[in-house]
């Protein structure tokens, strides 16, 4: 070979050299590209992968100010922040045990940028001194899914939802508030039956956040059917009640017990006479509710406190007028929590059970009175609460006929034991 094709020969070698070269090149940026790439991950509207983040709880002794001080923020910010966002959230009501989460910033100092506190698991508060300071809350995104329950009785509601479970909030609801006027659950006979349809709340699609609400119930009592349908009854209010298959509202205007799964230790009985006394005649116009000292006790109706005070034999007490007929009062409270001229609402915690005045044990002494009178509670008709007018009604008897047909078409429990407890369907998403 000659110079010149030798030269040629170099050349060309080169070139493809160069070229593999350039190819190789621009191939290793592409990958250094790909693998710097780090995916998003949000939470509370933040993209954390632009903060250092740090979680803990409130402990014991905590405060605002000493969890941003720890965090290298001087109180005169301290101060300024605390000022700008009272009006949004109360600094002061951390609560010992509740999350919090700070955003800091990715530098040496790790300064915070924003506080993020969950007074539950729903709720969060945001107090943001990034820039300009301003807090607001806000709310996590909630998955609402249908559940189905059905079970038998052997002893209690409660011990039945508990094994196959549900959540015993579930009880109080059904007991409560939608079969307490027609069922009494502190008797209920073994063998009795239940079917529910109800939706439960998960945050962030995981995490259980407890019963939202009971769509429809069934409840066999006695041999007797018993149902109960979730209705709106005003839609500018957003209200609610549940009706039977003919309309029939449920509720009544008094509740039957002012505190919850308690039992009868004392009826009213004007003939009562009592050994301690020589067996002489002591009238008990109350009603006695046995339960532990600390138990919730509620207004059985609506109305205006009347009373409200510590009184002899009474001990702590309350008194409501309900209308110009009726009246309640409710003794031997442990403390009250309302005061003369409060206006209640049925349900309403008044005061707590406790041992106050008279009283040989923990309870609540209810008492009646109808036109100035005491009377037994359990041997009056009591009124029921207003009925759905005429023009609700044609609505409603054409609400409920697909959701009857479902609750009646819901196999117990019992024929559906290889299959699991519960039946589940999304229904809705919000954010």
């Amino acid at each position: 070979m000659g110079i010149k094709g030798l030269v040629c020969l170099l050349l060309a070698i080169g070139f493809v050299a160069c070229k593999d070269t350039s190819e190789d090149s621009d191939l290793e940026g592409e990958l250094a590209v790909v693998e710097a790439a780090e995916p998003e991950l949000y939470e509370f509207g933040f993209n954390l992968n632009d903060f250092i983040v740090k979680r803990d709880t409130v402990k014991s002794g905590d405060s605002f100010g000493a969890i941003l001080e720890r965090n290298k923020i001087g109180y005169p910010k301290i101060f300024h922040i605390s000022e700008k966002a009272k009006d949004t959230f109360d600094i002061r009501r951390l609560q010992i045990g509740k999350p919090y989460t700070l955003l800091c910033a990715k530098d040496s100092l790790e300064t915070p940028k924003c506080f993020i506190y969950q007074p539950n698991l729903i709720e969060y508060v945001v107090i943001n001194f990034e820039d300009s300071i301003h807090a607001y809350t806000s709310t996590k995104p909630i998955k609402y899914v249908e559940n189905t329950v059905t079970g038998f009785i052997n002893s209690s509601i409660s011990e039945t939802l508990q094994e196959q479970g549900v959540s015993p909030v579930l009880t109080n609801k059904l007991a409560d508030e939608i079969f307490a006027w027609t069922i009494d659950f502190r008797r209920l006979q073994k063998g009795d039956s239940f079917k529910v349809i109800y939706t439960d709340k998960f945050i962030d699609d995981t995490i259980y956040a407890g019963i939202h609400r009971v769509k429809a119930a069934l409840f066999n009592h006695k041999n007797e059917d018993f149902y109960a349908f979730r209705f709106e009854t005003d839609t500018v209010k957003g209200v609610y009640d549940y009706f039977d298959e003919k309309a029939k509202n449920l509720r009544r205007a008094f509740l039957k017990a002012p505190v919850q799964f308690s039992r009868i230790s004392s009826r009213y009985n004007l003939n009562r006479r009592i050994a301690y006394y020589g067996f002489a005649l002591r009238p008990h116009k109350g009603t006695d509710f046995a339960a532990s000292v600390g138990t919730p006790i509620l207004a059985t109706a609506n109305g205006t406190v009347t009373e409200s005070r510590y009184k002899g034999g009474n001990g702590n007490y309350v008194k409501i007028r309900h209308n110009s007929t009726y009246e309640t009062q409710y003794l031997h409270m442990q403390k009250r929590k309302v005061k003369v001229g409060d206006h209640v609402k049925q349900g309403d915690v008044i005061g707590w059970v406790g041992m106050t005045g008279n009283t040989g044990g923990p309870h609540v002494c209810y008492r009646f009175w109808k036109n100035g009178k005491q009377v037994d509670p359990f041997k009056e008709k009591l009124p029921q609460s207003e009925p759905i007018s005429d023009a609700l009604k044609s609505k409603y008897l054409e609400f409920i006929p697909p959701i009857k047909k479902q609750l009646d078409g819901i196999p117990y429990k019992k024929q559906i034991a290889n299959e699991g407890n519960s039946n589940k369907n999304l229904i809705s998403k919000t954010n």
